[in-house]
């Protein structure tokens, strides 16, 4: 039996299904308007577009990948698009981000005390078999 995927389910799939929120701030356009949005609050699509050399429709794609990554979340007026960090989401990768360092500290921290017995260990037999 053959199958034969639609366009649309492959962006589906491309952008519902596997687009995290790591693949999406792997771009650095987007790590830009994130910062951007960090950094000035609430901004309109247009007036992110304006602090980059890609094209309004390129702009609008990052900004969509972003917001499918729940990383900003966006708010019609009217004809603008007014985009704002999702803290809630930015909050769960910094705690993740802590998980991490604290697992990370914790290994260091064993591997630490594992060559630093290693290290007595060597000076203690060096001692040794030096003193006659």
């Amino acid at each position: 039996m053959d199958f034969y995927l639609s366009i649309d389910l492959i962006k589906y799939i491309l952008y519902n299904v596997i687009m995290d929120k790591f693949s999406a701030l792997a771009d650095p356009t987007r790590r830009l308007i994130l910062e951007m949005l960090a950094r000035e609050g609430q901004l309109s699509a247009t007036e992110i577009s304006d602090n980059f050399q890609a094209t309004p429709s390129a702009i609008s794609q990052h900004l969509k990948v972003l917001r499918e990554a729940n990383l900003v979340r966006m708010e019609k007026r009217a004809q603008q698009r007014l985009y704002q960090i999702n803290s809630e989401t930015v909050s769960e990768l910094e705690q993740w981000a802590r998980q991490l360092t604290q697992q990370w500290d914790e290994r260091f921290a064993a591997l630490d005390q594992l060559l630093e017995a290693e290290k007595k260990k060597i000076l203690a037999e060096k001692e040794r078999t030096e003193d006659p």
